[in-house]
Parts: structure tokens; sequence; C-alpha cells
């Protein structure tokens, strides 16, 4: 593929931080830059999309998708970073529960929901990631974040372990979405497993190990069609070479399109050189991608 300006669907193993992971595959690949589009905890598996070289200009437009994962959390106790490498702070005594009160609480956390983002977590405040600051025993008020639950389904509840499938927008911490239900349920919980198995178009199963690169080939992808969600738009010669020198082109001979709209701008061959913004009045470039 063109220059190795990639995106890899990577599967993910437990135990590696996202940095690690992205460290392994550039050197896989030789690249000179590379990026990821959405952390996944050392606990988690799955998906996790690492961008090489002019694909790490794309790392945003990618996050911003839609996501689903598996989750597997324990009842019946709260850890400190809300999964299981955390420390116990709660443990509920001799409790039971009902499987027909689990649907009744999960129902009140789908839709437009506030969360409040843990301590253990890579958000910065006054530059330091919040994790550091848990490190060391400090606590900070933290604001509510409202994300979208599309979907929340119990696939399993084996006392006291109850896994659940979620369809989640961007910004969402399951993490935090576990340790709700167990307050909910009025028992507490963790996560003791968690695997991201969507973002936007990337399916779990297209996905590669680390042993498979690069040779599964639906795991490597090309800039153009890694934005397949976004689309379209082919210019003409006197468009191209004005949006090419900075300026934005009118609406004129353009479909109408929705305002704030990202979008896939190509020259005249059809071939992808940047990332648009409709403004509503027209479209200028918000990413120059030197792939041509």
């Amino acid at each position: 593929m063109n220059g190795k300006n990639l995106v890899i669907n990577l599967n993910k193993p437990k135990g590696l931080t996202s940095q690690q992971a992205v460290t392994k595959v550039k050197k896989l690949f030789a690249a000179r830059k590379a990026g990821h589009a959405g952390t996944l905890d050392p606990i988690a598996t799955g998906i996790l999309l690492v961008c090489l070289n002019e694909a790490t200009k794309i790392t945003r437009f990618l996050a911003e998708a839609d996501k689903e994962y598996l989750a597997m959390m324990k009842l019946g106790e709260r850890t400190d970073t809300l999964d299981s490498e955390g420390k116990i702070i709660y443990k509920a005594p001799h409790f039971s529960v009902d499987k027909n009160l689990i649907e009744p609480v999960l129902e009140r956390f789908r839709g437009n929901i506030q969360q409040v983002p843990p301590m253990y977590s890579a958000i910065k405040v006054s530059g330091k990631p919040l994790y550091m600051l848990a490190r060391k025993g400090i606590e900070i008020e933290r604001q509510h974040r409202s994300v979208n639950i599309y979907k929340l389904d119990m696939i399993g509840f084996v006392p006291p372990f109850l896994e659940i499938r979620v369809l989640c927008s961007k910004g969402t911490y399951i993490r935090t979405l576990c340790d709700d239900i167990g307050t909910a349920l009025g028992i507490g919980a963790h996560v003791v497993e968690l695997k991201r198995t969507k973002i936007g178009d990337f399916m779990l199963n297209d996905s590669a190990a680390f042993d498979e690169l690069p040779h599964k080939e639906k795991s490597v992808c090309s800039i153009d069609a890694s934005l397949s969600h976004l689309k379209d738009i082919i210019l003409s010669s006197s468009d191209f070479i004005r949006m090419a020198n900075g300026a934005m082109i009118t609406s004129g001979n353009l479909p109408e399109l929705p305002a704030d709209s990202y979008l896939r701008l190509k020259n005249p061959d059809g071939k992808l050189f940047a990332i648009g913004k409709s403004t509503g009045s027209g479209i200028k470039i918000e990413r120059l991608l030197h792939i041509l």
C-alpha cells in the first residue's frame, strides 16, 4: 500500500499499554511515526487502531466513531481503579442478585447518560494525567460528561459474574459504566475482562494479532479506506487548485452538506488529498494529507 501510510486494525493482547502496542507495530512496519485512535487499558483486549506515518493525521477522525465492547464484571466488589488491577475498597456482605432485577437496572443506563471519568484515566487536569494524581492518593473533582449508550445487553450471568455488550459513543468509560451498574444494584462491581469488538466500520474479526501482521490483509487499511464512513467529494480541477493553495471553496456546485460535517476531499483523479469540513457556506481544509 502507498508508502506505508496505513491504519492497522490490531487485536491488542492483555497486559500491554496502548503505547507499548503502538511501539511494536511501528517497529514491525519500520514506520517513521505512529499513534493510536483511542486508548485501551492494559487489562483490555481487542481493537486498537494504530496509525502509521501520514495516517497519524487522521486519528481524531477515527476516534470520533462509535464503539462496541464486551465486558465481564464481578458483582459485590468495588476497586479503586474500577477494574481487577486495583485495590478492593468495598465488599458487599452475603449478597445475592435476582437475574430479573438486572434488566431494569440496565435500562436506566441506556440512552444519553452522565458519567464522571475515573481518577485512573489519561484525562489531563492542569497538564497532568489524572492517573498520576490517583497514584499519589489524590482525588479531585471531575466534571460530568454526556455520553450515549445505544445498546446495553446482558449476554451472560453466572453469579457473581455479569457479562454485558455495550454499543456507545466516543468518550464512554466502560469501567465507570460497570461501577455505576454495581452501585445501582446496591452491591458494587468492577471490570475483570474487557474486549473492544468494533470501532466504526472496523470489526474484531478483521483485526490481527502481532504474529499475523502484516500478512492478514483485512487488518491493514489505506487512509482512504479507513475513512469510508466520511462522504467523499471529487473536486473539479479549478476547485482542487484553489483548495491545494489553502483557499475555501463555496458550495455553489457542491451537494448540500450538513454544517460541521467532515469529508474526504479528492483530486480530479479521485485520489484523497485532504480531510475537509463543511461550513454551511462552503468547504475548508481541516487536515492536508501528503499522500498524492
